[in-house]
């Protein structure tokens, strides 16, 4: 037993292929050519399992990989196929001569139901070793199970549905809780809901299936011998745990709605098929005495579950009056029906059979027939053999039955990812769509093909569907690689042809209005569309030729503005002298070149709403680039002309704040050809420091000079510092300017009175004004009387100038009175000087034997010192070492100079003193004593501690900077 199950690989027996309604190779077409495909492996394969069952095979189900098949009438056996060598055999314990009538197995595996012919019902877990009967249930012979796949687990049922051959349906409840002998029965509870009649009275239960909707609506489908009944009801939130019964209640006082065919085969089957584990159902398939009633199943209807119902008459020789089908399995596309002597396979979507796998009369007639919906495994079995089927890419070919039908949507989404395939439904759907003369529709699908371009196009030039013919070639362009440019550049070019055609066709139409107007719109959204925009872009210059060609001048620009290229856009506009609608559209894109090359031409027909636009600009426009326009547009020399380019270039100086020398030059030229005032008023602000000012004052002073603005060459000259020119200048205009002119050199005294002189002399000479000049002098305290009297004629009496002579006699009066008391202040000062010499001489200090020296703290009689009025002593080397490096590089210098040269003199022989000319050794060379003092004049000026040198020292670290990082790891 050990070696009951394997993975059968090598035991292949017998193979079944589902026979395709159409041949394998693609039907040809234009431009198109079909490889036969390789040999695939059939769809249905069938595989007998290596088992020899010891005793016959009564019964045999598969759920969730799990096996059970009864053995004689007293043992099951349990198989978990992903451990096939690891089999489970169970004693059923019967001693009587009852018989396994049916089992039925959960969807989770786990709950095996064996119903006896005595009317018996066992039960037994997957992880249970010992067959329970079931109390509540005896009496009831069980046909069928509602298994509910909502709350059902793999410890409980949850509330299911049982079908008896009384025609009863029941709800009941199992549990896998085992317990002791006085423990909780693993029925909890068994209670009847309904009775299925039929014309006769109560009919047995066939097949019952519970499923829940989306919507919480719970959906039960059971069958009869003649009748399937449907029962629909929502249960109240929370209320699971009363399963059915108030589903069932609503049909207490009128009966359920039900199908019913009048042929029986004395029992029939349901089958559901189901995509995935524990999704909803998607088809049922019901095996009756008239045939296969086939359908979808929508959970969503809000009154049948069933729709797209419809009944396959059995094949030839399969029937109540021939072979009856024992059993029925439902797959993706086809239903399976079980015979006594074969399995037969019939397409759900054409009704024909497309399997007859015969089996041989060694292994006994087939029992039963079931699926694994976890697996998509169909089993079959005999009384002494074990058959698998394994269903291989069942939809391969259900394209071309689809394609038959002229279903095209499903023909395309089951050859998806077959190229070759799905270019020959796209033909045929395309071909169909033309002899229905849906020529838009048959076109988008040409353009996906992989017919020939140019057939296609004739044929939709044949019969003249310019319209259609767009569209294909739309898509032809939208599939493009990037590489085919050409093919791009010729396809936008025809297009265009084609919509420009179609326009100028209907332009002139009022009928075709609106036509004309929805023509339109599809053309710009081609040329405005993302999508082909790079090839647009690539053949703009040919569609640009296009456009013109036709005379479309509103699309011209449309495609203009849609490329971008705007400087085309507001030539146009210039052109038809449209200058507002040009500058709209610079003001728009803000392109500064396009700015630059349009304004010589819009400034002289809209002046002033281009300097606004300038204005709104602001500094992304380079104003130096505008000046050529400005000075085309300002030669006329109208005032109005002349403040647009002032108000464009106060703009750029007084809001940008421009520097550049070229805007500034060309705004005074301006201010100079008009507006004197605001000249003036420029060079005011503009400053008197030659190095600040942005403008050239050459320029500005030839500029003011040829127009005559006088008060502005003056107030060049004041920033040149060309005061006489300034004061020569001023004098001809005002003598006040002048005067303002005279008093600038402040620092050069000389220079002031010379110019206050000329100002004086033009007021004598030229005015002949004594009081005037008596002002002037009065003005300028350099001047003098007699400076000035040279200047007035002979005949000017003194009367003129009796109060100017008195008053300089009384200022010389003032002066010597002044320099007498500074005579005396200083005759004070130099005695005070005097007595303070005397008690400086006769100031002494004390120096200790334990006096040290504040630098080294060392004694300070070891070596010569100096002593301080401070009381700071130092010693003469430690006191040179302190003071040099607070000292200028000029002082120390000479500090050096002079220790060099002390160092280089003698010392004094001693003997009797020498004649003044001896001492030193060099004639002319100072003296030692000389030296001397004048080192202790640099050294010893003051203290190093009190005096000047500690101030200056204040900012400087107390350890050198070069010297910092050397301290620092000392201290580590």
């Amino acid at each position: 037993m050990a070696s009951i199950l394997d993975e059968y690989e090598d035991s292949l027996s017998r193979s079944a292929v589902l026979q395709p309604g159409c041949p394998s190779v693609g039907i040809p077409h234009s431009g198109f050519v079909n490889a036969p495909l390789e040999k695939e492996a059939p769809i249905f394969t069938k595989q007998r399992i290596d088992f020899t069952p010891s005793e016959r095979i009564t019964s045999l189900v598969v759920s969730c990989n799990q096996l059970c098949m009864s053995l004689g009438k007293d043992i099951l056996l349990r198989i978990d196929l992903g451990k096939a060598n690891e089999p489970n055999q169970v004693e059923l314990g019967r001693k009587d001569e009852a018989k396994v009538h049916k089992m039925f197995l959960d969807h989770t595996g786990s709950h095996l139901l064996i119903a006896l012919s005595s009317t018996e019902v066992l039960y037994i877990n997957r992880n249970g070793q010992k067959v329970r009967p079931l109390a509540r249930w005896k009496g009831q012979l069980v046909e069928s199970v509602g298994w509910n796949k909502a709350l059902g687990t793999e410890s409980s049922t949850g509330p299911i549905l049982v079908g008896t051959a009384q025609g009863q349906i029941f709800e009941a409840e199992l549990s896998a809780s085992e317990g002791g002998l006085f423990g909780p029965a693993p029925d909890l509870y068994f209670r009847p809901l309904h009775v299925l009649m039929e014309e006769g009275g109560p009919a047995p239960v066939c097949s019952i299936e519970a499923e829940r909707g989306p919507d919480g609506r719970f959906f039960v489908i059971a069958t009869t011998r003649q009748r399937l009944f449907q029962f629909t009801g929502r249960m109240a939130e929370g209320a699971e745990v009363q399963g059915f019964s108030g589903l069932f209640a609503t049909y207490t006082d009128h009966p359920p709605p039900f199908r019913e065919f009048p042929s029986s085969l004395g029992y029939s089957e349901l089958a559901f098929y189901t995509p995935k584990l524990r999704s909803a159902p998607r088809a049922f398939a019901w095996m009756m005495g008239d045939g296969v009633l086939y359908g979808a199943l929508d959970c969503g209807r809000p009154d049948s579950l069933l729709s797209e119902e419809r009944v396959w008459d059995y094949p030839p020789g399969v029937g109540p009056g021939a072979s009856p089908p024992l059993a029925i399995v439902l797959t993706q596309f086809h239903f399976l029906l079980l015979l006594a002597d074969r399995v037969e396979a019939v397409c759900t979507l054409t009704g024909q059979v497309v399997l007859r796998d015969h089996f041989l009369e060694k292994f006994g007639p087939l029992r039963h027939m079931v699926k694994d919906s976890s697996t998509g495994h169909l089993w079959a079995h005999t009384e002494r053999a074990v058959f698998r089927y394994h269903v291989q890419r069942e939809s391969r070919d259900v394209w071309r039955t689809y394609l038959d039908m002229n279903r095209f949507d499903l023909a395309k989404e089951y050859c998806r990812e077959r190229p070759d395939c799905l270019d020959t439904v796209l033909a045929r759907e395309a071909d169909f769509c033309f002899r229905q003369r849906r020529y838009v529709e048959s076109a988008r699908c040409y353009a996906l093909t992989q017919s020939y371009f140019e057939e296609i196009a004739l044929k939709f030039l044949e019969v003249r569907q310019e319209e259609a013919l767009a569209e294909f070639l739309q898509r032809k362009l939208a599939g493009l690689k990037p590489t085919e440019r050409t093919q791009a550049t010729l396809l936008t070019a025809w297009l265009t042809e084609l919509y420009l055609s179609r326009l100028g066709a209907l332009q002139g139409d009022v009928d075709a209005l609106p036509l004309y107007r929805e023509t339109r719109e599809q053309f710009r959204n081609f040329l405005s569309s993302p999508r082909n925009k790079e090839w647009l872009f690539a053949s703009r210059a040919s569609i640009h030729e296009l456009l013109a060609s036709h005379g479309d001048t509103e699309h011209m620009v449309f495609f203009a503005v849609i490329m971008q290229d705007y400087e085309r856009v507001v030539a146009y506009h210039c052109q038809h002298e449209a200058y507002e609608e040009a500058l709209a559209v610079l003001s728009k894109h803000h392109d500064p070149q396009l700015f630059y090359k349009f304004s010589p031409i819009l400034i002289r027909h809209i002046p002033r709403q281009l300097v606004d636009a300038w204005i709104d600009l602001g500094s992304r426009l380079d104003a130096r680039q505008l000046i050529p326009a400005l000075v085309n547009y300002s030669q006329g020399g109208e005032a109005q002309q002349v403040s647009h380019a002032i108000r464009y270039m106060e703009f750029c100086v007084n809001v940008l704040g421009e520097t550049e020398q070229a805007i500034h030059n060309y705004l005074l030229s301006l201010y100079a050809r008009g507006q004197a005032a605001s000249l003036l008023a420029y060079l005011e602000q503009a400053g008197t420091s030659p190095h600040r000012v942005h403008y050239d004052l050459k320029y500005a002073l030839r500029l003011c000079a040829e127009h005559g603005h006088n008060r502005a060459c003056v107030h060049v000259y004041k920033v040149l510092e060309l005061y006489e020119e300034a004061v020569d200048l001023a004098l001809q205009v005002d003598v006040d300017l002048a005067k303002q002119c005279a008093d600038l050199p402040e620092e050069d005294e000389e220079l002031r009175k010379k110019l206050w002189l000329k100002i004086a002399r033009h007021v004598v000479q030229e005015e002949e004004d004594v009081k005037t000049a008596m002002a002037c002098l009065a003005s300028c305290p350099l001047l003098k009387i007699e400076d000035v009297l040279p200047f007035f004629p002979d005949f000017v009496t003194i009367d003129h100038f009796k109060e100017a002579i008195c008053s300089s006699l009384q200022a010389y009066n003032r002066h010597i009175d002044e320099l007498q008391r500074e005579m005396e202040e200083a005759t004070a000062s130099a005695q005070r000087i005097r007595r303070d010499l005397q008690e400086l001489r006769g100031r002494y200090g004390t120096v200790e034997p334990q006096d040290k020296c504040s630098a080294c703290d060392f004694p300070l009689l070891n070596r010569p010192f100096y002593v301080f009025l401070c009381s700071h002593m130092f010693h003469a080397d430690c006191l040179l070492q302190a003071v040099r490096p607070g000292l200028p590089a000029y002082k120390q210098a000479r500090l050096e100079e002079l220790q060099r040269k002390l160092g280089a003199t003698p010392p004094p022989a001693k003997g009797p003193p020498r004649t003044k000319d001896g001492e030193g050794g060099t004639p002319g060379a100072p003296s030692r004593e000389q030296l001397k003092a004048d080192l202790d004049e640099l050294v010893a000026a003051e203290c190093v501690y009190c005096g000047e040198l500690m101030i200056r020292s204040i900012d400087r670290p107390f350890i050198d900077p070069q010297r910092y990082e050397e301290e620092h790891q000392s201290w580590l």
